[in-house]
């Protein structure tokens, strides 16, 4: 291997997600402009703006669901805009996570059987896809025994998705809003273990969220302006 092949490997661990000059319109619309990012492992970046400044938006670019007009994505050193959909799926559970505002979780199964699923639906030993669920759902404060997902609180139930996204060991983990359908005290909590992640894993960690005490968790904060991200003031007062 060349010095840039290695360079390129050492990046992709030290810099599990690089955005290059990302540009995307929608009905006449520019959303995002030449954007520009970087999350390093063991690194948490929250990202902020109004609602429909494209933060969202730039969730799904990275996780390759939506196609940006230009630039690139790489996340563990793969660029995934040009990836086909089988390679890009395979990808996404390989190296990345994420945590939606609701949880997503079905109310049915247990907390374990919610968090094992993904590695039992690729084809993981069942007992060592229990374990880990077990062992991350511990973690995190959640109830394992003799309950289901839809007798947990809403805190417990955002910390289970956390736990869930974590299930594959991921470079990096996404969260939209994660506490935005939550009371003050779970909002707390859920924050609190999903602000961990990065130091105890040494995954990146990219937080889309409205919430300034949230967001004052993080090592870094940026705000979505006219299609780019700019640093925003130390938030740490806002705790």
């Amino acid at each position: 291997m060349d010095r840039r092949g290695r360079d390129a490997g050492v990046e992709s661990v030290e810099v599990p997600l690089r955005v290059r000059g990302l540009d995307y319109e929608v009905g006449g619309r520019r959303l995002l402009t030449g954007l520009e990012l970087a999350v390093r492992s063991g690194e948490s970046v929250v990202v902020m703006g109004p609602s429909g400044s494209g933060k969202s938006l730039l969730l799904s670019l990275i996780l390759g669901l939506v196609r940006a007009d230009a630039g690139s994505v790489l996340v563990a050193g793969q660029d995934v805009t040009g990836l086909k959909a089988g390679k890009l799926a395979r990808w996404r559970q390989r190296h990345m996570g994420m945590v939606f505002q609701f949880g997503e979780l079905l109310p049915e199964l247990t907390p374990v059987e919610n968090v094992a699923l993904p590695a039992l639906l690729a084809g993981g030993d069942r007992t060592s896809a229990f374990a880990r669920a077990r062992a991350l759902l511990c973690g995190l404060g959640v109830p394992v025994d003799g309950v289901f997902t839809v007798d947990l609180s809403g805190g417990e139930r955002q910390r289970a998705a956390v736990a869930r996204a974590l299930m594959g060991e991921p470079s990096l983990l996404l969260a939209d809003e994660p506490t935005g359908a939550l009371d003050e005290e779970a909002r707390e909590h859920v924050a609190e273990g999903l602000f961990q992640v990065p130091g105890d894993s040494g995954c990146g960690l990219l937080v889309v969220t409205h919430d300034a005490a949230v967001a004052a968790r993080a090592d870094r904060v940026l705000r979505l302006v006219k299609g780019r991200l700019v640093e925003a003031p130390s938030l740490g007062d806002a705790v």
